[in-house]
């Protein structure tokens, strides 16, 4: 498989099942509705390990381009790449967001407050505060992309072809990883901790003809792209400050 459809599918895969968690939890009538935060945490991070599953022997599943970006500014990755896996990430996450509200189409029309149908596509955050939003998705980001970095078994930067299998310990790494940064910090924001899994999404929002829908928020829109890139580059920077950079 081609890394750029690789990064497409896999980043496609996570959200669809990301989003589709989401919709489950807070659309009117679900069989998951209420259910609540530990299980769209858990949903989410399950998303990450398919996704990897998937993408990772053809691309290294960076699925993120925080991920694409750090992995460059520490040495690991070519910079000539990164703009073709972020436009991958991108389309793959609006194509995943799409698919979930194909699948919860009856649900988002049967719901009526347009704050729950903006949901499943884009992350806000609890308390409005933009600094500290900033911050918080600086600070989860920041904690996604050192812990990756540091890995013992780079699977984000295999690549090789060769399946990582769903026995494989290779993919749970990162999939608790993530699980662990979604309960514990995102419970400010939502963690976006992604830039495409936001956008691409909310772009989304903005273009179906969601039934009732109300404002995709975009004055928001920069903080789950400025943030999650500062901590990338943070992470990165540390990374490389203490000396390990390129040994991953």
């Amino acid at each position: 498989m081609d890394a750029f459809v690789a990064e497409f599918v896999g980043t496609s895969l996570l959200l669809a099942m990301g989003s589709g968690v989401v919709a489950n939890v807070v659309l009117q009538g679900t069989k998951g509705n209420g259910s609540g935060w530990i299980v769209i945490t858990t949903a989410w991070a399950l998303g990450v390990f398919i996704g990897v599953v998937v993408a990772g022997p053809y691309s290294g599943a960076h699925l993120n381009p925080a991920v694409s970006i750090a992995l460059a500014i520490a040495g690991d990755f070519p910079w000539a790449e990164v703009p073709k896996y972020i436009i991958a990430q991108m389309l793959g996450a609006m194509f995943g967001s799409g698919i979930a509200w194909l699948m919860y189409k009856d649900h988002f029309d049967a719901t009526d407050d347009p704050g729950l149908k903006f949901a499943p596509f884009g992350t806000a955050p609890a308390i409005r505060n933009l600094p500290s939003n900033l911050f918080s998705e600086i600070i989860g980001t920041s904690v996604l992309i050192i812990v990756i970095l540091y890995s013992t078994e780079p699977v984000l930067q295999d690549g090789s072809g060769t399946p990582i299998g769903l026995g494989s310990l290779g993919a749970l790494p990162v999939a608790f990883l993530v699980w662990v940064i979604g309960l514990s910090l995102g419970g400010t924001t939502g963690y976006a901790i992604n830039p495409a899994r936001d956008f691409g999404p909310r772009l989304m929002h903005q273009l179906l003809p969601i039934k009732g829908k109300g404002s995709s928020d975009w004055a928001y829109s920069w903080v789950p792209i400025v943030g999650p890139i500062l901590g990338a580059a943070i992470a990165a920077g540390i990374y490389l400050l203490l000396g390990v950079g390129g040994m991953v």
